[in-house]
């Protein structure tokens, strides 16, 4: 027989978060994009037509969660695979297991729950095409990758991509109140919440963070004491219980971001040091090497053009050869890049004409600059006055090439480095009426 006392003892037991986890969607904090009403996933439970689906977003925001309460709610069966740790074994063991499943032989398809779905390869990925395909599972998987760079083509056809987004202020503070208010351990504290800028900080939109700093800075006061929550106090005890609050491996993403913030900012020592501990930490090779190709062209762009290309050969390299070797061509490409001159040119470039091209698209091309493939264009003017480049001296022609609202408009700005000096040199001559 289960003892009911000791279920409650194991639960008082459980971390703050894994005591906080919701059972329903009424308890569930955020993503009202998905789970309000009359929303894509919400339909999905409220209907029972359940299909397979990813769950892509940070860390923190409730993927897991947010699984086991559809399951919960249709009355499915749920198994669950973790990809750092199940092989392909382990998904025809769990697919075998659902066609047996008697509530699968009521109709009902098993769901089947994989966290970090990006981690499996190829075969473990192919093994499970076939039940998705014909029914026999659900798949709901979970990760903080694009889904479109590690899950294969087949499989990603299959699923629904939903994007989860880090936890809005509001719903921290809905989830802090919850958690003081309602939580066995909690409610019985003398807490007052005077400040919540450097909980909200650290917590950075993940709800597993708040909690569990939330946990910290309440164990930090011993007896029954009133507990003071204010930023000294958080920063405090963050620093002193640096190891707890990292359990889990939350701040991972801190180390990732702190990479990033390396390279580009021109220090080759902090970066390879960065790198070593997301290596040390067991973090994904390919998604590193990914960081690098965003940041030469990102934050090194023009400046140095080649780090682009060095980038991309060492994302092949590092996806040809996997680890430990991959470390070197890993270490070569953060240096060249944290060491190279830095330009976002490009990137604002991209962005404004973005943001110009959402405001303009019915702005005609001007009719010389379009095909006239039929004998109708030709006489409409299609083509007319165009002048080919290679035909003029120096192989350029002073020609306008925007649609006439926007003539004179310029979108790319050449950085203060030597490779853009040149450039502007040239766009000098080109088009003076842009940049003299």
């Amino acid at each position: 027989m289960i003892n009911d006392n000791n279920i409650g003892r194991s639960r008082m037991l459980a971390p703050l978060p894994e005591r906080m986890r919701p059972h329903n969607l009424e308890g569930y904090v955020g993503q009202s994009h998905l789970i309000g009403q009359g929303c894509i996933l919400r339909n999905m439970i409220d209907s029972g037509n359940l299909s397979s689906f990813i769950l892509w977003g940070p860390p923190g925001v409730g993927k897991t969660t947010l699984s086991r309460i559809v399951a919960k709610s249709l009355g499915r069966e749920f198994f669950t695979l973790s990809a750092v740790s199940a092989g392909v074994k382990d998904v025809r063991d769990v697919i075998d297991r659902a066609r047996s499943n008697s509530i699968f032989s009521n109709g009902q398809s098993p769901i089947l729950f994989i966290d970090e779905i990006h981690r499996f390869n190829k075969s473990q990925q192919d093994a499970l095409l076939g039940a998705v395909e014909d029914g026999t599972i659900v798949l709901i998987g979970a990760t903080t990758e694009n889904p479109s760079f590690e899950v294969i083509t087949p499989l990603l056809s299959r699923c629904q991509v939903f994007v989860l987004k880090s936890l809005a202020v509001e719903d921290l503070q809905n989830l802090l109140n919850r958690a003081i208010t309602t939580d066995e351990i909690l409610k019985h504290r003398q807490i007052e919440v005077k400040e919540t800028d450097a909980l909200f900080r650290h917590s950075a939109g993940d709800a597993r963070k708040l909690l569990n700093i939330l946990e910290i800075v309440v164990g930090s006061f011993v007896g029954n004491v009133p507990v003071i929550i204010d930023n000294k106090t958080v920063t405090s005890c963050l620093q002193e219980n640096i190891a707890i609050y990292d359990k889990g491996g939350e701040m991972h993403y801190d180390v990732i971001s702190a990479f990033i913030k390396s390279v580009r900012g021109s220090d080759p020592n902090a970066a390879i040091y960065y790198l070593a501990r997301m290596l040390d930490g067991g973090e994904d090779p390919k998604f590193i090497a990914r960081r690098l190709c965003i940041l030469a062209a990102e934050d090194v762009g023009l400046a140095n053009p080649n780090a682009l290309l060095l980038a991309n050969s060492c994302f092949q390299i590092v996806h040809t050869i996997g680890m430990p070797e991959a470390r070197i061509p890993l270490a070569e490409c953060t240096i060249f890049l944290a060491s190279s001159p830095k330009s976002n040119s490009a990137y604002n470039a991209i962005n404004e004409a973005l943001a110009v091209a959402k405001e303009t698209q019915t702005a005609a091309v001007p009719l010389y600059l379009r095909n006239a493939p039929t004998q109708l264009m030709a006489d409409l003017g299609y083509s007319d006055g165009y002048k080919y480049a290679h035909d003029y001296p120096g192989h350029f022609a002073d020609l306008e090439f925007m649609p006439e609202e926007l003539s004179g408009r310029k979108f790319y700005e050449p950085a203060e480095n030597k490779q853009e000096e040149s450039l502007r040199s040239r766009l000098e001559v080109l088009w003076p009426k842009y940049y003299k």
